[in-house]
């Protein structure tokens, strides 16, 4: 069994590694999209624009480091404790963000129904639920807390500053943004909630299953409250 106090071993791995500074493209990306014209910020194209650094940035540093699956905490032994932690807290932040989003955004005078013009709300249930689902929560999570966050503490920024950093690149990821709209502000703590539970275990198993099942949770009660 792998204990949360185990986890540490990956720094060594971590404290190795080249080209950590790559982190700093989807960070710049970020900063030009919000800096260019808004014309341009309503394509849906250069919405996706510092998510493709981003990948293009990871799969350069993967490719220069190797042993990919161990700095991520992605080998398969590191299962079970991915699942252990991340299906209760998905299911605890899911339950809490639904009271969120129907109490507290209704009583500040938003509206969810937005969510009815998402993309997921025009996919068939059978195919986002879990497939797309888990799909979207394993490149999210490979992107925002195995990279990003991962190489910014390689850089040894400290953890909390690696944390918000992360956190917000996430909930203020254009495309998030464009799709949820006033809700996108949610990710900020749902990026904290993951980001720590990374850096507590560095297995990224964790913030896979606790993602996913916390968007099934949210999608599916959502989907049927609009239906």
């Amino acid at each position: 069994m792998i204990r949360p106090e185990d986890a540490p071993s990956t720094h060594a791995i971590q404290a190795n590694e080249r080209g950590a500074a790559l982190v700093l493209l989807p960070l710049t990306a970020t900063i030009l999209f919000y800096s260019s014209p808004t014309t341009f910020q309503q394509h849906s194209l250069f919405q996706f624009f510092p998510q493709a650094c981003a990948y293009a940035a990871f799969i350069a540093w993967s490719t220069i480091n190797g042993r990919t699956a161990q700095r991520l905490g992605l080998t398969s032994q590191l299962i079970p404790q991915g699942l252990r932690w991340g299906i209760p807290t998905g299911l605890a932040l899911g339950l809490i963000n639904i009271l969120v989003i129907l109490y507290l955004v209704t009583h500040w005078g938003g509206d969810y129904r937005c969510l009815a013009d998402t993309p997921h709300a025009r996919i068939p249930r059978l195919i986002m639920v879990p497939w797309f689902i888990l799909f979207i929560a394993t490149m999210v999570e490979l992107n925002f807390r195995g990279f990003i966050l991962g190489r910014l503490l390689a850089l040894r920024l400290p953890v909390p500053i690696a944390l918000a950093m992360s956190a917000l690149l996430f909930a203020f990821d254009p495309f998030l943004v464009a799709t949820f709209q006033h809700l996108h502000w949610i990710a900020i703590w749902d990026g904290l909630v993951w980001g720590v539970l990374w850096v507590m275990l560095r297995n990224l198993y964790t913030t896979i299953a606790a993602h996913a099942v916390e968007v099934i949770v949210l999608y599916s009660v959502i989907r049927a409250i609009l239906a």
